[in-house]
Formats: structure tokens, C-alpha cells, sequence
């Protein structure tokens, strides 16, 4: 089996381990959803499921938030950390979103990118999950360490991680194939202390093997 193989067999073993992987994070619109990603910087998503609804209950869309109060919107998502500059990101989104794009979330990777707090990570959560655009691959930290520990990539770039994963991964699994890696990080393959006597792929799995042999 040659590499190229070993990963795609890696791949749908753990596509087949996680059939109903998706987005933890919680919202109703793609605006919602916007600010739910922008908030889970630094951040779990747990965190950031308690402080939305009443952030939405106060500021449910984008006109009320680019009209929200600074002090009031820093106070709401104090508790998920960086708030200060997560807040001035959120209420400065608003704004170009209302005056920019007629209050809809963009569509595309070139647009996402243009609202301030967004890279690629979040344009291409927002993308899948709101409109089922697949324009790439979300990496976080699950996905960097994962990739990493599989042997998808040796950088530990977020874009260069994802240029890595857009070159092995089929393309109808560029929105899916995150959360399937996310969801065996938070069960399996924890950053301290990987379960590799659980693992379903552990014997194709470079970083197993070489735990295994002691190198």
C-alpha cells in the first residue's frame, strides 16, 4: 500500500467511525453563525454555546449588532476570551456586511475574507455550513494535530496545512473531512494523551507505529 493509498483508506475508515460528524457550534442564520465562529477563537465551542443566546436574544441580527453598544457586546462574550478585539471584529463585520453586501454573509472565499476577524479557517466554516459552498478545508487545532500525527502533512501552517489536505482529500469531503478529524481529536487522538488501543486506524498510523516500536 503507498502512501496515497494508506491515506485514503485512513480517510473513510474514519468517515465510517464518525457517519454524523458536524459543526458543534450553534446558530440560526449564516450572520449567527458568522459570530458564532468569530467567538470560538481561543475558545470551545461549549463556551461559546452558553454566551449566544443571550447575545442573540439582545443582537439576533446584523443591523442590531452593527448598531450594538461596545461596552454591551464586550460584556456578553467577556467569557470567551480576546473580548475586546473580538467585539470591535463582530461590530466592524456588521457594518461592511450591511454596507458592503446588503446585509447578507458573503458567499465566497475572495468576500469572506474581506470582513475584518474572518480568515480562511472561519470563511470556509461559514461557507459550508451556511450555503454548502466547499471552497477548502478548515483546519484548527484538532485538524493541525491530527493531519500531523496521521503523516496528511509534516508543516504545521494552517495554510500550508490545508493546501497539504486539499491535495489528498477528495473534494466532496473538503467540508465533512474537519469535523470527522475533530471528532476523533476530542474522543481519541487527545493533544495529551492519544488513545492509540482505540483507535480504528491505528495500524496505519505513522505516529502509532512509532510509539509502538519504541522510536
Amino acid at each position: 500500500m503507498d502512501e496515497k493509498e494508506r491515506i485514503q483508506k485512513v480517510l473513510e475508515i474514519l468517515k465510517d467511525t464518525y457517519p454524523d460528524a458536524h459543526i458543534a457550534l450553534r446558530s440560526r442564520t449564516p450572520f449567527q453563525l458568522l459570530v458564532t465562529v468569530i467567538l470560538s477563537a481561543q475558545c470551545t465551542d461549549v463556551r461559546v454555546n452558553k454566551v449566544t443566546p443571550a447575545l442573540f436574544e439582545r443582537f439576533p441580527d446584523v443591523k442590531s449588532m452593527s448598531e450594538a453598544p461596545i461596552e454591551e457586546l464586550e460584556d456578553l462574550i467577556r467569557s470567551t476570551g480576546f473580548f475586546r478585539n473580538k467585539a470591535k471584529n463582530i461590530k466592524a463585520a456588521s457594518r461592511l456586511i450591511l454596507g458592503r453586501f446588503g446585509g447578507e454573509v458573503p458567499r465566497t472565499m475572495e468576500d469572506m475574507l474581506r470582513l475584518p476577524g474572518v480568515a480562511r479557517k472561519t470563511a470556509n466554516i461559514v461557507l459550508y455550513n451556511a450555503y454548502g459552498v466547499i471552497a477548502g478545508i478548515a483546519v484548527d487545532t484538532h485538524v493541525r494535530r491530527l493531519a500531523r500525527r496521521l503523516g496528511m502533512t509534516r508543516e504545521t501552517n494552517a495554510l500550508k496545512i490545508e493546501r497539504d489536505l486539499m491535495a489528498i482529500v477528495p473534494r466532496k469531503d473538503w467540508g465533512k473531512i474537519s469535523y470527522v478529524l475533530i471528532d476523533h481529536g476530542r474522543q481519541i487522538c487527545t493533544a495529551r494523551r492519544p488513545g492509540c488501543h482505540d483507535c480504528p486506524v491505528r495500524d496505519m498510523c505513522p505516529s502509532a507505529l512509532r510509539d509502538q516500536h519504541g522510536t
